[in-house]
């Protein structure tokens, strides 16, 4: 009889992630824990898990068995809902100006800031700026992640724009992360455009989101509502020309001054990130509509301001996701878990809550039901550790890396 699908484990322990609520907080007794698991993959998609020895059993002979000797845990594949990595350059500078006492706009006066990585990623090949995507793709799949979400938003002219998109999509056919391509066109109003923010929206909703079509380079709208960059009423209708187009939006929202969150609220966002200045108003908005919230803590790291106010969100019952945000500014760190768990323990979220928000809530943020968890007709992405407790991931925050990474089924990284 040819074999059909392969069985893995047996597993100390086997995180599902499955059937937890969406929405609201959740306590680690809500986590399905599964003891001496097993994943049985047929076609690179779970075809069912549960204890190893009763799988193996019911399936002698059927399918090829990948024995584990020693004591693992296993985890959906993180997903990375938010990030930066399409860059050229480095921001070095800003990070100790800032530490030294500048204020953003002394630093972008000093040829820092956002229009420091526009001018060093409008210098970058194509070919150039999809290796290194890649590269940063690659650490990113080294640390579980197997979904990453990778914006646009240093070209910031019709034609770079173009030359980031097709990059990302590029590096997409290289790695063995999928990446999830964002137009994040409206980073802030180019120094070099003469007309006014309002001109220049309308200017690449008009050029660029047919291309983004047509081309078939994202499916995904972003832009940054802030002082410094674009107020709500001129993102409106960015955001609604987008929407017409069956495009998603997502909001940069409240990060250093309110109105963004709402403004994501408003439009039937998929999510707003950031949310660092958030009030118990913007709170309740958020958790009264289907909008996830997105906590970038590596940016509150970087920039040494607040956390997003992660514990007051998710008991209003809003849906909390944690991403990277990895950039060459604000959050340098590109590192997932390390900084979550730091959020983790600043906010009080419970595992149950930091894992959710970097599985199956983050696939919610990117309008992806496909992946998340460890359950029958999803994706075989999942990411396992040398460890005997589950719980130690979060407590060594970031120190114990993934023994190997599994995406649709295939191994695509071991730990050397």
């Amino acid at each position: 009889m040819e074999k059909k699908g392969v069985l893995i484990g047996p597993f100390t322990q086997l995180l599902p992630m499955s059937g937890l609520s969406l929405k609201g907080a959740l306590k680690d007794s809500e986590l399905t824990i599964i003891t001496k698991a097993g994943i049985w993959i047929e076609a690179g998609m779970v075809k069912e898990v549960g204890d190893f020895d009763a799988l193996q059993q019911k399936l002698e002979g059927q399918v090829e068995v990948q024995l584990l000797e020693g004591d693992f845990v296993a985890l959906p594949g993180y997903i990375d809902c938010h990030t930066h990595i399409a860059f050229g350059g480095n921001r070095a500078n800003d990070f100790a100006m800032r530490n030294a006492g500048s204020s953003y706009l002394e630093i972008a006066e000093a040829g820092g800031g956002i229009w420091s990585t526009v001018k060093h990623t409008r210098a970058c090949s194509q070919t150039e700026l999809q290796a290194l995507t890649e590269q940063r793709a690659e650490q990113l799949l080294q640390q579980g992640i197997t979904t990453i979400e990778v914006k646009s938003g240093y070209g910031l002219q019709l034609d770079e724009e173009l030359k980031t998109l097709r990059a990302i999509a590029a590096a997409d056919q290289h790695c063995a992360a999928d990446l999830i391509s964002t137009c994040l066109a409206a980073h802030m109003l180019p120094k070099d455009y003469a007309g006014t923010a309002e001109a220049y929206l309308e200017e690449m909703a008009n050029t660029l989101f047919p291309q983004l079509i047509s081309e078939n380079l994202s499916t995904r709208v972003d832009a940054f509502v802030e002082r410094s960059a674009f107020s709500a009423e001129q993102a409106k209708p960015y955001f609604e020309k987008a929407k017409a187009l069956g495009l998603d939006i997502t909001v940069h929202a409240d990060q250093f001054s309110t109105s963004g969150s709402k403004l994501a609220v408003e439009l039937g966002a998929v999510s707003a990130d950031h949310l660092e200045a958030s009030t118990e108003e913007e709170i309740l908005g958020l958790a009264q509509s289907d909008v996830v919230a997105v906590a970038l803590p590596a940016a509150s790291l970087g920039i040494g301001c607040a956390f997003t106010p992660a514990r007051r969100l998710l008991d209003a019952g809003a849906s909390l996701a944690i991403a990277t945000d990895w950039n060459p500014g604000s959050a340098p760190m590109g590192q997932l878990i390390n900084s979550a768990s730091i959020l983790a323990s600043m906010e009080k979220l419970t595992n149950a809550e930091l894992f959710a928000g970097i599985t199956f809530r983050a696939a919610q943020a990117l309008n992806l039901s496909d992946r998340g968890c460890l359950a029958p007709g999803m994706l075989a992405d999942f990411v396992i550790y040398h460890t005997d407790n589950y719980q130690n991931i979060t407590y060594l925050q970031g120190s114990l890396q993934p023994a190997a990474v599994w995406k649709n089924g295939k191994k695509v990284y071991h730990q050397k």
